[in-house]
């Protein structure tokens, strides 16, 4: 063996922490080398010292495996890599043997790129190390094997603090439920059919991420039903019902790819007029209610389906007895208002997922959940397959249903909850810009749902009046400034111009009065988004605001090879005053030919408000 990479593990306790790191990276290599897709492996088994290799002699407990690594690159099912990884439970040891099959029974061993990872209690200290077989004869494709040095320098650190934070996921690993190397395979396939929406996306949501979000669900679901007609015998594929579809991406791709269904949501996007006529969306108030049941349908969607999240199950279980669904809860309601946290043991997501499981329990279905990979942090999916009840049985589980609901209900009632009803005790009518009538009537499901509106609220601060804006930026400066302005050191620029001072967001509240609080609490993000959204003034980080200086701003700008924040367009240059140059008690800090804002009328172009 080669000399080994060694990481000191000061702060580790025992060596089960070090079976946790090594079982991530056993188990989800592709959370580190992201040019892997994921693995699928074979139950692993006890085996004596007398039946490994003679290379093994060292007594105690063995443990023996074989996993598949899939590249996330991968056109066929044939270009996988195949490791066989053997647990030493006393000697702290896991060594991956990589082999290739070249016929029935037949394997060649790839000595070259053998490597163990091993534990060791020396004097009075924990040490993690790595080391090959023959670094000398490492063979590196890029892809399941990367260099040696990746393996010190980013695998090794990245196990050690597995290690220490030894911490589990309240979670089932992702992509628990289907057959990896077929969404491996068929994601790419996807991804590269419909990246270019990302160049033609109308909507003011980021491109990348809701295209290739919306591409990783619609292959989950692809898959998932793959595998449903493959156990049924039947080639007919499923139909869809997709409930709150937002901007009916998902929908387009289910469409494309074969599968009768529509998406409904009450309002309509820009982008549902560039589908063209495949796609099927329709704009309409949703409420649960008979009349909106899909007898028809085999599966119900809620993609971030918002207040529509806990009927989905409802909805599906009262369509028909065959109906099933695929929801991915996110905003946290309840039947009829927002959900009420009551316990503080789980994270409140945690318990979310729980209050839709038992939702979905109670609606007499098979659940099971799974974590996807999209780039969002509410990514977990419950499912409702079968049902856990005969279908003669259908009017005593029904009753079940609806006195869940009603238990439901009345915890808004005693809690005093706001639940929209009028005098009559009816649930309001609301009416949408086209006339079209949202109701819930006391004989329908519930007394006290209330759907989205069909207008989306701005409230991100934009919609403030531009004085009141200008009047709260000039306050908050001004006291930043009045921190530093006998101050007469130098700055980190090299003169005495002001920089101010900072202070916690906390405390600029003090500095506002009660009117304009009131009216910064409607907003979402109140203070803190205003502050964010007057970039040009202010640096808000780690809770404090600070008074952007634009000159070690554009030092660090100009430092970095690559910058996450992309620089502004030539035709996007003094459009907006310059605040600094206006405001500041020593004018801009920047010369005007070097200020992407105007100093003074004559210098915009093409001015914004």
């Amino acid at each position: 063996m080669s000399q080994p990479c060694e990481i000191n593990m000061t702060g580790m306790r025992s060596a089960d922490s070090m079976w946790s790191a090594a079982d991530v990276w056993i188990k989800k290599p592709h959370v580190v080398n992201k040019r892997l897709c994921g693995v699928t492996e074979t139950e692993y088994r006890d085996v004596d010292t007398a039946e490994l290799i003679q290379e093994h002699e060292t007594a105690g407990r063995w443990c023996v495996g074989v996993r598949t690594i899939i590249p996330k690159v991968n056109k066929t099912v044939e270009c996988l890599y195949k490791e066989v990884i053997i647990k030493d439970n006393v000697g702290h040891t896991v060594t991956f043997i990589p082999f290739e099959e070249t016929g029935v029974e037949q394997v060649i061993v790839k000595s070259s790129n053998i490597y163990q990872i091993q534990l060791q209690l020396k004097p009075e200290e924990w040490m993690f190390s790595l080391h090959a077989l023959m670094p000398e004869q490492w063979c590196s494709d890029g892809v399941a094997y990367p260099k040696l040095s990746w393996l010190c320098t980013k695998l090794l650190p990245k196990l050690s603090r597995w290690a220490l934070e030894s911490k589990t996921s309240e979670f089932k690993s992702t992509l628990s439920l289907i057959p990896v190397e077929k969404y491996g395979i068929l994601y790419q396939q996807l991804k590269e059919k419909y990246k270019e929406l990302v160049k033609v996306w109308p909507e003011v949501t980021d491109p990348e991420k809701f295209v290739f979000e919306d591409v990783a669900i619609a292959s989950y679901l692809l898959v998932l039903w793959g595998e449903e007609r493959a156990e049924k015998g039947t080639t007919t594929k499923q139909s869809f019902v997709d409930l709150g579809c937002g901007n009916g991406l998902l929908v387009h791709i289910l469409n494309n790819e074969g599968h009768p269904g529509k998406g409904m949501d009450i309002r309509k996007r820009n982008i549902w007029d560039m589908y063209g006529p495949g796609t099927h969306l329709e704009e309409t108030a949703i409420t649960p209610s008979n009349d909106f049941l899909f007898p028809t349908t085999d599966w119900l969607i809620g993609n971030h389906s918002d207040e529509l999240t806990p009927w989905i199950p409802v909805i599906a279980a009262r369509s028909s007895y065959s109906c099933r669904y695929f929801v991915i809860p996110c905003c946290f309601f309840d039947f009829c208002g927002k959900y009420q946290r009551r316990q503080c043991k789980k994270s409140q997501y945690k318990e979310y997922i729980d209050f839709v499981t038992d939702v979905s329990t109670m609606c007499g279905f098979y659940t099971e959940e799974d974590c996807l990979r999209i780039p969002s942090t509410k990514r977990v999916c419950i499912i409702g397959k079968g049902r856990r009840y005969r279908e003669a049985e259908e009017a005593v589980v029904e009753k079940q249903r609806s006195d869940y609901i009603k238990r439901r209900e009345a915890l808004f009632t005693t809690s005093g909850a706001s639940m929209n009803v009028n005098q009559s005790g009816h649930y309001r009518l609301n009416h949408s810009d086209n006339g079209q009538k949202i109701s819930t009537p006391v004989n329908n499901w519930v007394n006290g749902f209330q759907p989205r509106e069909k207008t989306e609220t701005v409230r991100n601060c934009a919609a403030l009046p531009r004085d009141f804006v200008d009047a709260v930026v000039l306050r908050v400066a001004k006291a930043l400034l009045s921190l530093t302005e006998r101050n007469t050191e130098s700055s980190s620029c090299g003169d005495t111009w002001n920089t101010g001072g900072s202070v916690l967001i906390s405390e600029v509240v003090n500095l506002l009065d009660q009117s304009s609080l009131q009216a910064l609490k409607k907003e979402c993000g109140g203070l803190q988004t205003l502050l964010k959204n007057n970039h040009q003034v202010f640096r808000v980080e780690g809770g404090r605001v600070f008074i952007r200086d634009w000159r070690t701003h554009t030092l660090a700008q100009s430092s970095r090879v690559t910058s996450k924040r992309k620089p502004p367009p030539s035709g996007a240059l003094k459009t907006r005053l310059c605040w600094f140059h206006t405001h500041h008690p020593h004018g801009c800090p920047l010369l005007r030919e070097h200020c992407a804002f105007a100093h003074g009328e004559t210098d915009l172009k093409n001015p914004q408000r």
